[in-house]
Parts: C-alpha cells; structure tokens; sequence
C-alpha cells in the first residue's frame, strides 16, 4: 500500500528573498511557504571524484521510491568544497546517472521552483542559518587544530563516523557577524536521546553526548559544513523522503538537532545497505575500478552495472569480467 505524503505548511528558507547583491540579508529572513504535495526525493552526490556502484546503488533506490509514490526527483549538486570539487566531475554525474536509467524532474540541468539546485550557488541560505543558531546561541566557535582533536579522541568510537568532540572550547561565546575564520560547533543537548523511524532500518536512537558530540556546521575557511547546508536544503527544496547509505544514519541524529534548532520539519528516512569491496570495507571513489565511468568503459550495460549495485559484496576486479 503506498504511503500519502501529505502536509499542511512548512518554514523554509525562501529563495525569493535572497538578493542578487549587495549586502548579506537578515539572518532571521526565513518565511512560512505553502507546501508543494507529493513525494519529493532527492540525489545528492558530491563531484569530487567519479561516481561508484554504491553511490549507484543508492541513487537507483532514490529513483525508484519517487517513482512508486508518483513524486519528483530533485538532482542537487553538492560541490561545497571548493578544494575538492572538479568540474570534470560534475558533468560525469550527469552523464552517468542518465546513462545508468536515472531521470530526475528538478535540477541544475533541468531547473525548478526550488533553485538554484548547486549548494555552491546557496551561500546566503547557509548565512541565514548561521545566524540564527548564533542568535539562539545554539553554537560556537572553536579555535582547536586537527592535532589536538586526535589527541584527544582516546575513546572509542566507529571508524565511519567522527570520535566524540572533547568540548574543550564549549564555552565560548561570539557576538560575530560573519563565520569566517574559525570552525564553529552545535552544541547537543548531551543526555538526551534523538529517535527515529527509519523506513527500512526501523526504529533508531542516539544519545547526544554519547553517541555523537558537538559538531561542525561551519569551516574555518568560510565553508558551511555538510550538516548545516543539507539540513537547510531539505527544508528549502521541501524533500519528504532523505534515501541515502546507512553510513549516514548517525548524522541523521545530528540533523534532527538541527531541524529543532532551526524551527525546520524533519522528513522521512530510509538507509540503504551500503556495497562493500573485496574485503569488506565500504565503496568510497578511490575504488576506481567500481566507478561507474571506469565500467562503462570496459563494456558494461546498465543492466549489468545495476546488479552489481545490489551485491552485497564487489571484488574491485568485477568490472572485468
């Protein structure tokens, strides 16, 4: 039976608001919207190396699960990271994904209410939001080195997932009107327990403090963070259904933190099983080999490509046979 995706409002950040120049908007400039109904799914890749079987895997379950509740697919570019972002590899992620039998109905190709659909075009969302967890003092700044985190993370903690910030710079307090220049840290509200159901993993809880520790959302060299800008970019493009690894079900504690924080809806969660190499570590796009370009190559269809996706388990010479 399919699920009715139906609400009455949201608060979103509004890009009509936003100005093309000058100075930056108010931070409290966020508006009440009426909400587009239906299912909204999202891709989100990031083009910072090609894309792999398991990101293919993943983004095929995102295309599958807008298409049986009849809903959109939004294609969002997510090239923060001007270090590591190549335009090479933007245009790969398109011509994979199509290539691969993925069709999305919103994106930086295609357009839609909701743009711009690159988050490196979203600068001033990200602003907005800064300050209003500033404001609300539900963040600070913290001036400690990678150094000095490694040192101090003793305890043990998931290799996938960052250890537990030792809150060295916790109380610290900034009247600052721009992030530049330091990193800045959500405080969590240690103790208290963040659940939710996820709608393939089931129900899932994590304690603040324990499980995961006060975290990033801004860089110290002026880049929003990944929780910050794909917490605002939900909210702001009206995604009901985040379809994404399960290597990611952690953060989705940390961005529910956020969602309150921010006075933003929390949508629906589904984690897919992630694909695994030869020896059992999960895909990243190092694996060349199990890039959906080095396959295509070789000779495989996007028949072939789509069962290897749902492996459990890739040997990197897969793509060879």
């Amino acid at each position: 039976m399919k699920r009715l995706y139906r609400r009455q409002w949201r608060i979103v950040f509004s890009p009509r608001l936003l100005p093309e120049a000058g100075p930056a908007a108010p931070s409290d400039r966020i508006t009440a919207m009426a909400t587009v109904p239906g299912y909204r799914g999202r891709l989100a890749p990031s083009p910072t190396g090609y894309l792999h079987l398991g990101h293919a895997g993943t983004f095929w379950q995102a295309f599958e699960r807008a298409r049986e509740h009849a809903g959109v697919l939004i294609f969002r570019n997510e090239d923060l990271d001007p270090q590591r972002c190549r335009a090479e590899f933007a245009r790969a992620m398109f011509e994979d994904l199509r290539w691969y039998g993925i069709e999305w109905q919103e994106g930086p190709d295609v357009g839609g209410a909701f743009g711009p659909y690159a988050q490196s075009q979203r600068r001033q969302f990200y602003l907005d939001a800064w300050s209003k967890l500033r404001r609300g003092g539900w963040i600070y700044p913290c001036s400690c080195s990678r150094k000095e985190l490694a040192q101090a993370a003793s305890a043990p903690h998931d290799d996938n997932d960052e250890p537990v910030y030792p809150g060295t710079c916790r109380n610290r307090k900034s009247d600052a009107a721009a992030p530049a220049g330091v990193n800045w840290r959500f405080r969590v509200p240690d103790g208290e327990r963040v659940e939710f159901v996820d709608r393939r993993k089931g129900r899932q809880s994590f304690e603040a403090g324990r499980d995961f520790g006060d975290f990033l959302v801004w860089r110290r060299d002026d880049v929003p963070a990944y929780q910050l800008a794909v917490v605002v970019d939900d909210a702001a493009m009206q995604v009901s259904e985040v379809v994404r690894g399960e290597d990611l079900l952690r953060s989705t504690g940390r961005q529910i933190l956020l969602q309150r924080a921010l006075g933003l809806p929390t949508p629906e969660y589904y984690h897919c099983d992630l694909v695994l190499d030869e020896s059992g570590m999960r895909l990243a796009k190092r694996h060349d080999a199990l890039s959906l370009r080095t396959l295509r190559r070789q000779g495989q269809t996007p028949e072939q490509e789509r069962a290897l996706s749902f492996s459990k388990k890739c040997t990197v010479d897969c793509g060879k046979k």
